[in-house]
């Protein structure tokens, strides 16, 4: 099932949840809509699912208009992150919920509704549980039941609303590796929303970034990570080191001084410098370095220690964190060089960044 959105606009009264949004999602693909809180995530999803309409803009399903259709009618499997079961039916009653709720002329026979739950429970990896009570499951084993309870009515399409956000960073791993697995096996075309940039990497096929209702960036988990379209791209999508530039006569400058680096076409002008901690050379001297600054804290284990360095500019400082290795002598209170061996620059404007 292919999903196609054209200029989706979606609008609370002053507030605009989502502006302009076009994006096509692949017949069997595993998409996530990343996004820091207010970014307009959950509301695409419910737009999707029919649980709300756009103000203006268009939604397709395998070229049909999914917008004249109500939500029981676009047959979409979904998930919440509060699992939603009932606290008064077993396991097995809670999966089959969505088969005996049909019409009388659409619900399949009872010998059928306890082969495609049992099937489901085995495919959950929860066969043997299928007479317990919600509340004498953990966490994790709710949230499998309720994805099965939503692959019961054979989904076209599968959302997932922030599915593994009430768990623990442990079940959160466990289940991110058994959901990557279940998809490679099921291939329903699914959608789901994270704030968390580890999950989506580790699970999506694409990963499609939302900040205040704009997609910022649609790619592949390595192109959105290594080839970032905007500073809050760079910024939102892991570790990254921010240092506040100036383009000037074919230059980068930091704190007056030219530094060694290309500007690759930006116009003069403030810009941003951003690097990734791994991508930093530490050096002992500060002597000959692109960048110079103070250790201010020393943390950390493991075969690498995180240094806090600050940077100054003026009357100002700049703290920006690296990785060292511990064998390396390297103190607080020391001065440091800093030479990036990777880095990319973006424009400072107010309402879009430019990237090189």
């Amino acid at each position: 099932m292919k999903i196609a959105l054209h200029e989706v606009t979606r609008r609370f009264g002053a507030f605009t949840a989502l502006d302009n949004v076009n994006l096509d999602i692949h017949s069997g693909e595993l998409v996530a809509l990343l996004g820091p809180s207010g970014s307009g995530k959950t509301t695409l999803l419910r737009i999707i699912a029919g649980l709300d309409w756009p103000d203006q803009g268009e939604v397709h399903f395998d070229g049909e208009d999914a917008l004249s259709r109500s939500v029981g009618e676009r047959n979409v499997g979904f998930v919440f992150q509060n699992y939603a079961l009932f606290r008064h039916m077993t396991v097995f009653e809670n999966v089959a919920f969505g088969l005996r709720a049909r019409p009388r002329r659409l619900r399949p026979t009872e010998a059928a509704i306890r082969a495609r739950v049992n099937q489901l429970l085995e495919l959950v990896q929860l066969g043997p549980l299928g007479q317990r009570l919600p509340n004498q499951l953990s966490g994790g084993q709710r949230q499998r039941i309720a994805l099965a309870r939503a692959l019961a009515i054979e989904p076209r399409i599968l959302l997932l609303d922030e599915p593994f956000g009430a768990l623990d960073a442990k079940v959160r791993k466990e289940l991110r590796r058994w959901l990557r697995q279940l998809h490679e096996e099921i291939h329903v075309t699914s959608v789901f929303v994270t704030h968390d940039q580890e999950e989506a990497l580790e699970l999506a096929d694409r990963v499609v970034v939302l900040a205040k209702g704009r997609v910022q960036q649609i790619g592949t988990p390595e192109e959105v990570y290594e080839q970032p379209q905007s500073a809050f791209v760079h910024h939102f999508i892991g570790e990254s080191l921010s240092v506040p530039v100036t383009i000037n006569a074919g230059g980068v400058h930091f704190a007056g001084r030219r530094l060694d680096l290309d500007p690759h076409g930006l116009s003069d002008g403030e810009a941003s410098l951003f690097i990734r901690p791994y991508e930093v050379t530490v050096v002992p001297e500060s002597g000959g370095a692109m960048l110079d600054g103070v250790v201010k804290r020393v943390h950390g284990f493991g075969p690498a220690r995180r240094l806090e360095i600050a940077l100054r500019e003026g009357d100002r400082e700049h703290f920006i964190e690296v990785s060292a290795p511990r064998h390396e002598a390297i103190g607080i209170g020391q001065h440091v060089g800093l030479r990036p061996r990777a880095y990319r620059l973006f424009a400072s404007t107010a309402d879009r960044t430019q990237g090189a």
